[in-house]
Order: C-alpha cells, then structure tokens, then sequence
C-alpha cells in the first residue's frame, strides 16, 4: 500500500514539473518570436549539395578579397599559406603535389610580411612569410584586437563556416546585407544593423509595427564596390565579394570537403553492391527450404 501512494506522489511531482516546463515555455515564447534574424540568402554555390566541389576561380578571388579587405581586422590562425596550394584548394596545381613546391604560392607568401626572432641576437623582426608560415594575425594577443575594435574582438575566421548555421549562405548573406537601421531603432555610433544578425531588437524598439529582424554587430559594411581588382576580370560588386569571400572561408572551414564527398560516394556504392551480393547468397542458400 505504501509503495502505491509513493508512486502516486512521484507520478504528481513529473506532472507538475512537466506542466511548469509547459509554461515556461509559453511565456518565453513571446520574447523569443519577437528576436531572431532573416533566413539567409542562397548563394548558389558550387560545392552546395551531396556533388558539389569548389570553383577554384571562386576561391582565388575570395583569398584576394580576404587579404586585401577582411585580413587588416580577422585573423585566420589555422591556416597555413600551403594550404592554398592543397588539393581542390585555390591555387592547386598537380604539377606540384607537394604544395611547398608551388611557385605560385611561395610568391604569394613572400608578399607578407610576419614576425619571428633573430636567431643570433634574440631580437624581434619582421620577414618574408615562407609556405610554412601560418596567415599572420593583425592583432599581437586578444586584449589589442579588443582595444582596436571599440571592446569587440573581431572573431577568427579559419572555421568560421562550420561555427554558424547555414555556414557560406549565412557569411555572403550578413556581409551584403547590411542596411539602414528602421526609424525608431535605438542604437549608437559604434554599432551597426544588420537583419541577418541573430539578436533581439525589443529593448531598443519605439518605433510602431512588428519589432525588425536581425541585431546590431560592430563590424562596419567591410566591402564595398570596387575595393579589389579581380585578375580575371570579374567586376567586384558587393555582392560578388562577399559571395566569393563567403566560399573562401567555406574552403578553409572545411578543406577536405570535397575527398569526404567522394569517399562518402564510394561507400554508399559498396553498400549497395554488399546488400546486393548478402541478398543473393541468402536466396541461394535457403533455396527450396521451408521457413
């Protein structure tokens, strides 16, 4: 008897818990559906789907743009300037399957200058990158990225495809899509609105309507029209440069992208055939037995 008034008290416990959840939940939900950002755009690009592989013109002009916009303030530190010349990378060439060897790629290295130490007098110095060198970073430790950026440290880029929901689309969408804040938003010199910005914007609403989509990031608009000179001709469009910028740091999020790709392939097909040969050895050797 004693035992069934136990389990009684217990089942009315996860009952007023559950309906407690129920209701926090239903008064949360308000303030949530009032937050949030615009889906992102589709950027149509090629290595998208199960199929798709990296354009590697898309790649080439998505480095220039990073290094001649987005490098002064984002940092990638997990990349190394051999890595360009990696296989399905930007400046892949298979005459050169040791990305070392790329003189392509050994140029644009020796284009940056990085820091080391003299090995005779232990003094600090600035050289020549080799393909060895990591992407130098533009902020010496964190507080001076900070400090440089009005208290916000501008965030590495080396995966930061694989860091955010809808990785490519969601980059290309947030660097296009920076527009003019709706009247009667409140916000201050240092910050920017941006609808694909994920954020709530209820406490600094007075407008009338719907409270806007997006948040507000301290990143000002990076490109704008004609900030690089494409080498192959392509007009620099804001859209074209964050597009192409967008699938650069889908490459460095996710190199090996493309051999997952293909290897996954081949699984799927050895499964296949595997299922295929089981179930005709099944057939053959239950044949003309009952069961």
């Amino acid at each position: 008897m004693m035992s069934n008034e136990k389990k009684t008290v217990s089942f009315r416990k996860i009952l007023v818990s559950v309906t407690a959840a129920v209701g926090l939940v239903a008064i949360a939900a308000p303030a949530m559906a009032a937050g949030g950002a615009k889906h992102p755009r589709d950027g149509g690009f090629s290595f998208a789907g199960p199929f798709g592989t990296f354009d590697q013109g898309q790649l080439q002009r998505g480095y220039k743009v990073y290094r001649e916009v987005c490098a002064s303030c984002h940092g990638m530190d997990m990349v190394h300037f051999r890595n360009l010349g990696d296989k399905h990378g930007p400046f892949w060439n298979p005459k050169y399957p040791n990305p070392n060897d790329n003189p392509v790629v050994k140029a644009l290295a020796k284009e940056i200058q990085v820091g080391d130490i003299d090995s005779e007098t232990g003094e600090a110095l600035m050289r020549d990158a080799t393909t060895a060198d990591r992407f130098p970073n533009p902020y010496p430790n964190p507080t001076a990225a900070a400090a440089a950026n009005g208290g916000a440290m501008p965030p590495d880029l080396s995966v930061m495809a694989k860091a955010r929901h809808d990785g490519a689309n969601y980059i290309y969408s947030l660097l296009s899509g920076y527009s003019a804040p709706p009247a009667g938003l409140k916000m201050t010199e240092t910050q920017h609105y941006n609808p694909y910005m994920a954020g709530d914007m209820t406490p600094f609403w007075t407008g009338k309507g719907d409270v806007p989509k997006g948040g507000f990031i301290a990143m000002p608009p990076p490109p704008s029209a004609g900030q690089v000179t494409y080498d192959d001709g392509t007009e620099a469009t804001v859209d074209q440069m964050s597009k192409d910028v967008a699938a650069f740091i889908a490459w460095t999020s996710e190199p090996k992208m493309v051999e997952r790709k293909q290897m996954g392939f081949g699984v799927i097909i050895f499964l296949l055939a595997f299922a295929g040969v089981t179930y005709a050895s099944y057939r053959r050797i239950w044949k003309g037995v009952a069961h």
